[in-house]
This record gives structure tokens, sequence and C-alpha cells, in this order.
């Protein structure tokens, strides 16, 4: 059904007797067109609630995007100062010039032997020292009597493992000597032998020069000035050992089997300087 409009004039008097006329709106609705409306009207204020009540959210600008430094700068730091060690003292003082070289050219300069437990022989300019298991084996340069000195010999370990052992005996007379052992397990040690009595002057250390078994090489240098006598493997000092039993002496080799099998080392290039050095008087 749709709406329907009529107008009613009317014509009322006025007080003063002029007509006045009103006209009337009438409005017919269906039941069905009225709940439309009404429901629409109902509609537009709510959206109005919501447009005023719920609160539209902010757009934020997003920040610029920084640029990737990818070496940024540094402050330069500040050298450190190292602290300056004092001077290493000179361990071979008064060492002056060379007045024995031996190039084991002369098998008469050495005792030379052979058995079936050890020997020592002279070829190619080397004394070669070999030594059965178990076996002590020395060779001594004969009319050499020395006091003060500083002596090089070259050693080369041909067939050396674990506690096998060779090296330089200094001041020997007969049964008697300091005995400067380099051991096949990389330590060195000092003794001193009298007629079989064996005392330790130095406990095997730990030394980089010693060669850890064969093939090797190494230079052994000994300084001895009246009591005390150094170490030294490739010219480097090892340690020092102070003893006055055994003022004078000769020079020679040795090697040692410690093991179940055979030791053998080659010894070359022997030179001996003479050591003019007077001990500072320790001060009371």
């Amino acid at each position: 059904m749709g709406m329907m409009f009529s107008l009613l004039n009317e014509t009322r008097a006025s007080a003063d007797g002029r007509g006045e006329k009103k006209i009337r709106v009438h409005l017919r609705l269906s039941a069905s067109q009225l709940i439309l409306i009404l429901f629409l009207t109902s509609c537009a204020s709510i959206n109005d609630w919501l447009a005023v009540s719920t609160p539209i959210p902010r757009t934020e600008t997003p920040p610029p995007t920084s640029t990737r430094v990818w070496f940024p700068p540094s402050a330069t730091p500040t050298p450190q100062v190292l602290p300056t060690k004092e001077p290493t003292p000179e361990m071979r003082p008064g060492v002056g010039g060379e007045f024995l070289a031996d190039d084991f050219s002369d098998p008469l300069n050495w005792e030379i032997a052979a058995s079936d437990e050890a020997s020592s022989s002279i070829n190619g300019n080397r004394l070669t020292l070999a030594a059965q298991s178990r076996v002590y084996m020395t060779s001594l340069r004969r009319d050499t009597l020395l006091d003060d000195y500083y002596a090089e010999i070259t050693a080369q370990p041909g067939l050396c493992k674990n506690e096998d052992s060779y090296g330089l005996l200094v001041r020997a007379s007969g049964g008697s000597y300091y005995r400067f052992a380099l051991a096949c397990d990389g330590t060195a040690r000092a003794e001193r032998v009298n007629n079989s009595m064996r005392l330790t002057l130095q406990k095997p250390l730990p030394s980089g020069d010693v060669p850890p078994g064969a093939p090797g090489e190494v230079r052994i240098g000994v300084w001895a000035v009246g009591a005390e006598m150094r170490l030294f493997l490739n010219g480097r000092f090892q340690f020092s050992i102070h003893d006055p039993s055994f003022p004078i002496g000769a020079i020679g080799v040795f090697v040692r089997s410690a093991g179940d099998t055979p030791v053998v080392v080659s010894f070359s290039n022997l030179v001996v300087q003479g050591v003019n050095y007077i001990f500072p008087t320790a001060t009371p």
C-alpha cells in the first residue's frame, strides 16, 4: 500500500475578523512502511554514534630508514708501552781465541776400540761410538789436559731412543770426570763420576735443543772456569753446575744404551777456545 497524502484547507476566523487559512497534512502509512522508516532512522543514529564514539587510529609516519655503516669509525688505540727487560748477562765471558781444532781426520788423537758389545772408530771426519743394549762406551782425546776453556762439538745421533744418552766428558782423568749428558727423551743433565761412583749435579731438564731421538744434530758447548761449568746447546745457555773436585783433565765423548736396543752417535768438528776470566769478588 503506498503512502497517501491529503491536504485540507481550513479557514478560521481570527480575532480581528480576518480569515486564517491553515493547511493540514495528513499522512497515512502502512505498518511495514513504518517499520522500515524506524529501522533506517535507527541505523542512521547508530552510524552517527559510532562515528562520534569510535576513535580513529592515528596513522604514524614511519621513521626514515637509516643507512647501514659497514665499517664504523673507531677510536685510535693508544700504543701500549711495554717494559724493557734488562740485557741478558754474558754467560760465556772471557772466551778468547781458538787454540785447538780437531776435524777427526787422525785416528791417533782418540781412543779407538772395538768389541762385540761396543766400538769407537773414525771415518769420514767423524768419531762414531756404538754400544749394544745396556752398554756404556767412552772415548777420550789423547794428550790433552785442559783446565779453563770453552769447547764445542757437534753430535749426530743415528740410533737412539727413550733414555739412551750421549754427550761430552770434561776434565777426565782415568775413571773420574764430569759428564754432560743428552738423553733421547729430550732432556739434559750433568753428573760427576768418580771411579764408577755417580753423583747427579743437575737433574734432567727438558730442552728444545736436545734432539728427540734419531736422526738429529746438536752443537754441545761447555764453558769451564774454575769450579763452575756451564752447558750450552746450539749456542743457548742451559744450566750451570759448581763442583771443585776435578780442576784439570782430558776432554772426551760417550754413549750409553739404557734399554734393549743399541745406540749409535757420531761426533765431529771439535773446537776449543781459551778463557781468561776471573769471577768478581762477592760484596759482603
